[in-house]
């Protein structure tokens, strides 16, 4: 749990009524993992420009969450992933941009060669040494349990990039509090 500090305050209850809630934006996220490696991206346009994140997008109305983790791959790496499978789901209730319900995947094989576009720049990066200073804030409580194999259900209070609130938990029985589709 992130703790205060005199230079912070984090609030110990959110201001999201998660019973309620529904998100604005439905969306995806994908890590492949090859050789003690993650492969990674700069943004380089929309939600999160200028950070270090997987490849993923929006889910498109009529799509699942598989078909668009794979449709982003190839719009903004030109790569396929082979075999993508669901780790976990993230809910994002921020307070500068549309509330974000996002679908995680991981994958360890892909077909292609993973090329810069307008939307990324792809990297790889040895797992121990991921940027998470140069990521999302939520990124580092709850990435290095994906990139060891954890399944997760986690919920963010933000409040422009800074987390003001969050719950993360971890293990196979987060699954039934995943939203799905």
């Amino acid at each position: 749990m992130i703790e205060s500090t005199p230079e912070r305050e984090i609030n110990p209850t959110t201001r999201t009524d998660w019973q309620d809630w529904e998100p604005v934006i439905r969306a995806t996220l994908m890590f492949i993992v090859r050789n003690g490696e993650v492969l990674l991206i700069d943004k380089l346009t929309g939600i999160g420009m200028g950070k270090v994140n997987g490849p993923g997008g929006k889910i498109d109305p009529g799509e699942t969450a598989h078909q668009a983790i794979i449709r982003e791959c190839q719009e903004e790496l030109h790569i396929t992933p082979l075999n993508p499978v669901k780790m976990g789901e993230l809910c994002f209730a921020m307070s500068d941009i549309p509330d974000i319900h996002c679908h995680v995947f991981i994958a360890e094989d892909f077909t292609g060669e993973p090329q810069p576009t307008v939307e990324a720049d792809p990297f790889w990066k040895k797992i121990a040494d991921v940027p998470y200073e140069k990521m999302w804030e939520d990124d580092q409580y709850w990435l290095p349990q994906l990139l060891a194999g954890a399944q997760f259900f986690a919920r963010f209070d933000f409040t422009g990039e800074k987390i003001d609130w969050m719950e993360v938990r971890f293990g196979e029985e987060t699954q039934k509090d995943w939203l799905g589709e």
